[in-house]
């Protein structure tokens, strides 16, 4: 049997835990930050955890992670 394919753009967005979770890292930070408030800034500084419903659908698209 063939090896399956990673799919690309899951690849560069999402990373796996060592406990299985899926993580990404929040939108926001990149410019335009000086409106943003620092309790805004620091709660995007953190990874966010996928909810178990799209989580499956993320592990599916990565087969060797």
């Amino acid at each position: 049997m063939p090896k399956m394919k990673t799919h690309s753009a899951t690849k560069k967005r999402f990373t796996l835990t060592g406990t299985g979770k899926v993580v990404f890292k929040k939108s926001g930070r990149a410019h335009k930050l000086m409106p943003k408030n620092s309790k805004r800034l620091r709660s995007l500084r953190k990874k966010g955890v996928l909810l178990p419903g799209i989580e499956a659908h993320v592990k599916k698209m990565l087969p060797y992670a």
